[in-house]
């Protein structure tokens, strides 16, 4: 049974044992941080957890709690995705890229039930009033500030959103994109988009930049587990990534028009923040950022998104994580992506046997790889 929402997800987490309730006040600026990274670098990636009482940096309450360190332990990355065993989305993919026809009737008839199973990866339009969109603030009633977003390390720009789904649209092909990029706070209508060159959202924007156009862009968070996963997983820019999370969660997942945007956004999320980029105007600071090298990242110039509203559930959990020294929450996805993404990596390499991606190579600077080697050299193909 597929996780729809992240309530689904810490319910389960809950019942695992693994969910860890902070009623204390706690400070969104730095002190929820250095609570989550000694919990983070625990045996085991220590528990989830929520924060139930987090002071602004007005120094009011927050309305909303807080989930950290959701997908931060082997098991949670499991259950996210609804598997014992990550290699399980492996074998599946596998499976599905053995297309070779079988001979006879009985054994064309057996791919019946693969063929009906993609059927159900593509995402859903949702008709009426959807979850996330029960609470709705518009143009000047917005204010970022009554989010707990979190100020992570002292040299930080800025609090930052660092779990979110950023969706955009290629203005060509229409295919949408969705990203994990880390977001800043500028002010109560205003946030900095982190979009490296490289990055497919930041291909759309030098699109609509050469044409002219302002560029809509969606940022969801806290959705279905497997869809929060696949903003983060290494997909081809012709691929969406609500299909990707479809087959992850065997089910396909529900989408909702945004209500100020041409975009489609989770229907289940617990908050959206619709907004647009326009090219005509200048780039704004972004940065430092505390990162996953355990240095900062300088500040740079990038797009500001100006905010036209943000819609959320009745009682949404503002889900968030963290990023520094290893290890941290984000071993956990890293290495779901090692696993899933193997198969594919066999594909284009077929003499790899295995690998890994340590914690401490941060995902980016060492890989251990086994291969039948055949060949003298054969490593330095």
């Amino acid at each position: 049974m597929s996780l729809d929402n992240l309530a689904d997800f810490i319910a389960a987490i809950d019942a695992a044992g693994e969910l860890t309730r902070i009623k204390h006040p706690v400070a969104a600026r730095l002190e929820l941080c250095e609570i989550a990274d000694r919990v983070m670098k625990q045996p085991g990636g220590g528990n989830a957890l929520i924060f139930e009482n987090v002071t602004l940096d007005g120094g009011g309450r927050s309305e909303y709690p807080v989930a950290i360190n959701l997908f931060g332990s082997m098991r949670r990355m499991s259950l996210s995705l609804g598997v014992d065993n990550l290699d399980d989305v492996g074998k599946r993919i596998t499976q599905l890229l053995d297309l070779k026809v079988p001979e006879g009737l009985l054994g064309k008839l057996s791919m019946l039930p693969r063929l009906l199973e993609v059927g159900k990866f593509p995402p859903r339009i949702k008709s009426g009033k959807p979850a996330c969109q029960e609470i709705v603030w518009r143009d000047e009633d917005v204010d970022l500030s009554r989010l707990p977003i979190i100020t992570c390390w002292p040299e930080d720009g800025g609090p930052y959103i660092t779990l979110p789904m950023v969706i955009s649209k290629d203005p060509a092909r229409g295919i949408r994109n969705v990203g994990m990029y880390r977001v800043q706070y500028l002010g109560p209508r205003t946030l900095a988009m982190h979009w490296q060159r490289h990055k497919v959202g930041a291909a759309h924007w030098r699109e609509m930049a050469a044409r002219g156009e302002r560029m809509d862009v969606c940022i969801a968070i806290g959705a279905d587990p497997a869809s929060v996963y696949s903003a983060s997983a290494p997909l081809p820019p012709t691929i969406d990534e609500f299909i990707f999370a479809g087959f992850l969660r065997r089910s396909p997942v529900t989408l909702t028009k945004a209500l100020t945007c041409d975009l489609e956004v989770p229907a289940e999320s617990e908050m959206v923040i619709e907004g647009y980029i326009d090219p005509s105007e200048p780039l704004v600071v972004e940065g430092p950022f505390g990162d996953h090298t355990g240095f900062y990242s300088e500040a740079d110039l990038y797009p500001q998104v100006h905010v036209t509203a943000v819609t959320m559930r009745r009682s949404p959990v503002y889900a968030t994580t963290i990023v520094g020294r290893p290890p941290m929450e984000d071993y956990y996805l890293g290495h779901a992506t090692e696993r899933i993404f193997l198969p594919l990596l066999k594909l284009t390499i077929p003499e790899v046997v295995d690998y890994h991606m340590p914690a401490e190579g941060i995902f980016h600077n060492l890989v251990f790889v086994s291969i039948d080697k055949q060949y003298p050299g054969q490593a330095y193909k």
